[in-house]
């Protein structure tokens, strides 16, 4: 099985390589590690498409090679499926570990989600790791402190598990790692974060020139159980099946109720 693993926190991170390593030790895993050369946080699904991208091969401390680019996780993505490495197109692309949490409403911001659902959106199946500090911080800033073994070794035997037993068409799953030792896995649905975002007054420039914050530093979350934020908080790996189709089918329904038509009749223009 060929995989393609990359991360949002940058090459040398530490999450990144001590998950190399377990995925390397895989029976009949072929791996390739293409990766931003700095940290990505928070990019989500961002791509370049202004300019070309700097790619640099990077010697590993093992022996092997992998690559830095100054894109974003989605381009890491990209140059693998367009064939940066001859011979070589995934079957599964693994992003992570990511330097902390990726939970609920915030898998929507994080670069290390959006890699693998660039591998959706291609056809390839894919897993997001990301593991919280040993703090147990709730929400995607970074800790002080990670134990990345546990998360690297379970990823490693779910991708050998994927090996035999294929995820369904269309799917990644998003794993999340507790900061201690985890007591078990729970599949979850995705949580309700709560934002306690507020609008704060940093610095006064020249006339009509203001530095603001407009980010909280206490998100919480609906302790709903069968959530990704419950188990987590619970102590256990928690792993959300994912897609990428955002239709709401029965809005389809309830729009065509309307008759939209007479909107653009309205809006036509009159005789010249």
């Amino acid at each position: 099985m060929k995989v393609l693993l990359t991360n949002d926190d940058g090459i040398e991170a530490e999450g990144l390589q001590t998950l190399r390593l377990a995925l390397a030790a895989v029976p009949g895993v072929e791996l390739v590690t293409i990766a931003p050369d700095g940290n990505r946080s928070a990019f989500a699904r961002k791509i370049t498409t202004h300019k070309p991208l700097w790619i640099e091969e990077v010697p590993f401390d093992d022996g092997s090679v992998g690559f830095a680019t100054e894109g974003t996780p989605v381009d890491c993505v990209r140059f693998a499926t367009l064939g940066l490495v001859d011979g070589f197109y995934p079957d599964l692309i693994v992003s992570g570990i990511n330097h902390g949490a990726n939970l609920g409403d915030d898998v929507t911001y994080s670069g290390t989600v959006a890699a693998a659902l660039e591998g959706i959106l291609l056809g390839i199946p894919g897993i997001a790791v990301s593991q919280q500090s040993t703090s147990r911080e709730m929400d995607f800033r970074w800790g002080r402190h990670f134990e990345f073994d546990a998360g690297a070794r379970f990823v490693a035997r779910l991708t050998e598990h994927i090996g035999h037993t294929p995820l369904p068409g269309g799917t990644l799953v998003n794993v999340n790692v507790p900061g201690d030792q985890p007591s078990g896995v729970e599949i979850t649905r995705l949580g309700k974060r709560i934002y306690r975002d507020e609008l704060k007054l940093q610095e006064q420039g020249k006339p009509g020139r203001r530095r603001y914050s407009i980010y909280g530093e206490d998100h919480g979350f609906k302790d709903e159980a069968g959530t990704d934020l419950a188990a987590v908080a619970a102590g256990k790996i928690a792993v959300t099946p994912l897609h990428f189709d955002l239709t709401y089918e029965p809005g389809i329904a309830s729009l065509a109720a309307h008759d939209l038509s007479q909107l653009l009749e309205a809006a036509a223009p009159g005789p010249q």
